[in-house]
């Protein structure tokens, strides 16, 4: 359902294991809002909650809302640094448009 690329595995990892609080994965989410309509949410997680599928990649646990499934399906997520900044990218074959930002989808 959902790839993490080798940058992104590793900047997952270093993040859980600089975490302030206890973290065993990354929790995906979808929200409303961003440039065109949808936008990417995500962070250290320590547990699933009851409705989300977890899983397996790289050795990190991904938690994903069942909810989301039908947004999700599919992705690829990098971890870019570049001159303009790093951060986590979306590779979303389900987007029918997105924003220059590429935290949005549609």
């Amino acid at each position: 359902m959902i790839s993490l690329t080798k940058s992104a595995e590793n900047a997952v990892k270093s993040a859980i294991s600089a975490a302030a609080q206890p973290a065993k994965g990354l929790r995906i989410m979808v929200e409303g809002g961003g440039c065109t309509g949808f936008k990417y949410a995500m962070g250290l997680a320590d547990e699933p909650k009851p409705d989300e599928t977890v899983i397996e990649r790289g050795g990190i646990k991904v938690f994903v809302d069942k909810n989301y499934h039908p947004h999700l399906a599919g992705t690829t997520i990098d971890f870019v640094v570049a001159l303009e900044g790093s951060g986590f990218t979306f590779d979303n074959p389900n987007a029918k448009s997105g924003c220059t930002c590429g935290k949005s989808f549609s």
